[in-house]
């Protein structure tokens, strides 16, 4: 035994011989908590000389469950292969396998995939006469798991939400969808902890043997647990008691996915008797990177308060800095990350870059292509791979060149038109042999005999001719405005109404500022160069695909990992904490504790950024630094007077500008500009008209009236200079240009560019 506890702490050891009766372990970020949960398990078979077998432990990930079994095989050898360890799915899977006759289905069951439930929610649409514009299957899918989530089945879901339109139709969908999974002996994911929990309560003999088998229960992660994953877990621990579930609820962040925090919150009323050991001693962190963290979560509402604490050394202040836009604080990334490397030895693999919404890497990444620094993207696509990305290129290619079959063929059935796959091939045959487009055969699909597709597309076509006609008169942003509503491409996304779909739309927003950027950059607005500078920053071949390379990933996927320098990007009031969570306590408070799993990924250095001004969503709004830095003491944050006390220069001379309801001069609102709440993001209300419609269309007007005072005297032909997204270049040529200058540049990286000289904020080098 003393070889099996030795290196323990204290309350390690604690956690670790507490064998009899409920046990709650609150394991702080950085505590240990693997380690706790495979040496108690091995505590009890080598020396309480419990059988393997009568253990069952349950984590969120097959990875996190071979791991824990690795560690417990060096420790007691072969018993290891006879524990229950495993996912709650697949541990479910096993008893269904055995048992899933009692419930009507064969033995030989199938789980469908995500692929398999799209085409048989599709089935259902057809059967039931339903516009599947209206309900789309991935709208639909969502809608039926978070019933299911709350284990209603469909007559239980259809009570629930009598009286809503919407949800009544999609319970008509849930129950011939559950009818047709039965018909072909299938589950869903979902399913597989509904139907095991359905054969336990419902056959007795089933639940004597499982409750008689399971003498003692383990539990990882147990704040992420729903409200299926709970009852599952009490049944389990229901006859003999011995629970033991490990958990933070400081690190509580999946409510969006049906994560209940009150099953830890409430652990100890739900079985009664309930030890409660705090794992606080972190072995990750240095000092002030733990006190920073500390600052942070005691703002939130705790019932189980904890300090953290750690014997490391104190190391460096996390650094706070301010940019003045998305693209410094990308430069002043990578310029960190850069100095490390070289100054301090470390690889790219040791930084990773953490941001609240996927949206927010397009700007980073494009600094590191810049720089030639490899990266991936983890638990997401890079921006230019999106699927949502790709298609409005597709669209924007087929304006400009009705010729691209490879674009035609991706977005003709983006959003649905009822073109399928054969009629697609025919008309490409028919392109081919008459040597002609596909969207020439499409325009002329009667001439053809292709009736049912001339039906399906001419609303398609219409729309690709008007769009075309307005490619000389409308800027690329407002170009792509059109598309993606007459298209119906963001309404369709809308009505999915589900998590992924509104990061689509924030990705297509996002795109629009890619729009805006070109817009004030180039002279002359050409969708052709448009498309050339996007097919510029798309091209990823100079990025090694190899592991040694800087993460970036959304603070949600960094759970359970670290590293030795973490970057926490976008700290914006609005960005993190997002907009929906302020004035909402619940999810502030969510918020806030992702915050704190942010900073507590950092081993040894931590930089926390944010700009002063952000161009994101297709606009550009001036936020206040993020309440939650704020919320770290003056003394733990290198850079707190430069940024946080920082005495705020007025934009304008004068700090008060007035918006009129057109000619109505008795009706004036004023906004200050010195107010640190104020968002010049918010628009002003569309139902008067008003000189300017938005703050930052008014700000916009007033920065173009200051600099008609641009002195472009500075710039020669031959001098070196650098812009903040495409690096250093040579001055080829400068031309006026009606009241700006047309500046003609060599870059060293990305080639040749014309630029406006007011707007591209040229340093000269």
């Amino acid at each position: 035994m003393q070889d099996l506890i030795e290196g323990l702490n204290d309350r390690q050891k604690e956690a670790v011989m507490t064998t009899e009766g409920p046990c709650l372990v609150i394991a702080g970020a950085g505590s240990g908590k693997t380690k706790v949960l495979t040496h108690k398990i091995a505590y009890l078979i080598s020396e309480k000389y419990v059988k393997p077998w009568n253990i069952i432990a349950i984590t969120f990930t097959n990875k996190a469950a071979n791991e824990m079994k690795e560690r417990i095989s060096n420790i007691i050898g072969d018993a290891a292969n006879d524990l229950w360890m495993g996912t709650f799915h697949s541990i479910c899977v096993k008893i269904l396998r055995k048992y899933i006759d009692r419930i009507g289905f064969e033995h030989s069951f199938l789980i469908f995939d995500t692929s398999d439930q799209k085409t048989l929610i599709k089935e259902c649409l057809k059967e039931l006469k339903i516009d599947d514009k209206l309900f789309t299957d991935r709208a639909v899918m969502s809608e039926i798991s978070n019933g299911k989530n709350e284990m209603l089945e469909p007559k239980a879901y259809q009570t629930k939400y009598a009286g809503d339109y919407r949800k009544e139709i999609i319970g008509k969908i849930y129950e011939l969808y559950q009818q047709r999974l039965k018909e072909n002996n299938a589950l869903d994911f979902d399913d597989i902890i509904n139907y095991a929990i359905k054969v336990l309560t419902e056959n007795p003999d089933v639940l004597e043997y499982y409750t008689e088998k399971f003498k003692y229960v383990l539990v990882d992660e147990y704040q992420d647990t729903n409200k299926a994953q709970f009852m599952l877990v009490s049944i389990f621990a229901s006859k003999y008691g011995n629970i033991t579930v490990v958990g933070d609820n400081d690190q509580g962040i999946y409510s969006f996915r049906g994560a209940d925090i009150t099953n830890i919150l409430n652990f100890e009323k739900d079985f009664p008797g309930t030890k409660i050991i705090k794992l606080e001693q972190n072995y990750r962190c240095t000092g002030n990177i733990l006190k920073a963290a500390n600052a942070v979560i005691k703002r939130n509402e705790n019932k189980y308060d904890k300090k953290l604490w750690t014997n490391n050394d104190d190391g460096d202040l996390p650094t706070i800095y301010q940019a003045e836009d998305e693209y410094g604080e990308a430069t002043y990334i990578v310029n960190q990350i850069s100095h490390l490397k070289t100054q301090e030895y470390y690889k790219y693999s040791d930084f990773v870059i953490l941001y609240r919404m996927n949206s927010q890497s397009r700007a980073i990444e494009d600094i590191l292509r810049r720089e030639d620094i490899p990266y991936k993207i983890v638990g997401g696509l890079k921006f230019y791979e999106r699927k949502e990305i790709k298609d409005i290129i597709a669209y924007l290619r087929l304006i400009y060149n009705t010729s691209d079959n490879l674009s035609l063929k991706r977005i003709i059935n983006e959003p649905k038109r009822g073109i399928g796959k054969t009629s697609l091939d025919n008309i490409q045959e028919i392109a081919e042999n008459l040597g002609t487009s596909m969207y020439e055969v499409i325009k002329r699909a009667e001439d053809y005999g292709l009736n049912r597709i001339k039906a399906n597309s001419i609303d398609f076509i219409n729309l690709i001719e008007e769009l075309r006609a307005k490619t000389e008169e409308s800027t690329i942003s407002e170009l792509i405005k059109e598309t993606l509503n007459k298209s119906g491409y963001t309404k369709a996304l809308e009505l999915e109404n589900t998590v992924e779909a509104e990061s689509r739309i924030q990705n297509l927003e996002e795109f629009l500022t890619v729009a805006i950027e070109f817009e004030e950059e180039f002279a002359d607005n050409n969708l052709g160069e448009f498309l050339e500078n996007i097919t510029l920053s798309s091209d990823i071949d100079n990025v090694e695909d190899a592991e040694n390379s800087v993460t970036l990933m959304t603070l949600h996927s960094a759970k359970g990992l670290e590293f030795p320098t973490v970057f926490l990007v976008g700290l914006e009031e609005g960005i993190f904490p997002g907009y929906k969570s302020i004035g909402e306590e619940n999810e502030l408070q969510e918020e806030r504790r992702l915050f704190y799993v942010g900073i507590t990924r950092a081993k040894e250095h931590l930089f926390l950024t944010c700009a002063k001004r952000r161009t994101i969503f297709g606009s550009t709004s001036y936020n206040a630094i993020s309440r939650f830095v704020k919320e770290i003491p003056k003394d733990l944050l290198d850079g707190y007077e430069d940024v946080i006390e920082e005495k705020k220069q007025e934009t304008f001379e004068d700090s008060k500008y007035e918006w009129k309801y057109g000619n109505n001069t008795s009706k004036v609102k004023t906004y200050n500009l010195n107010d640190e709440n104020y968002e010049i993001k918010k628009k002003v209300p569309l139902n008067t008209q008003f000189q300017y419609r938005t703050a930052e269309s008014f700000l916009s007007s007033l920065n173009k009236n200051k600099e008609k005072d641009f002195d472009i005297s500075k710039y020669k032909e031959g001098q070196r200079v650098y812009h903040k997204k495409f690096g250093e270049g040579t001055i080829n040529k400068i031309e006026e240009e009606g009241e700006d200058y047309k500046v003609d540049i060599n870059f060293d990286k990305v080639g040749h560019k014309r630029l406006m000289a007011k707007f591209a904020g040229l340093e000269i080098i």
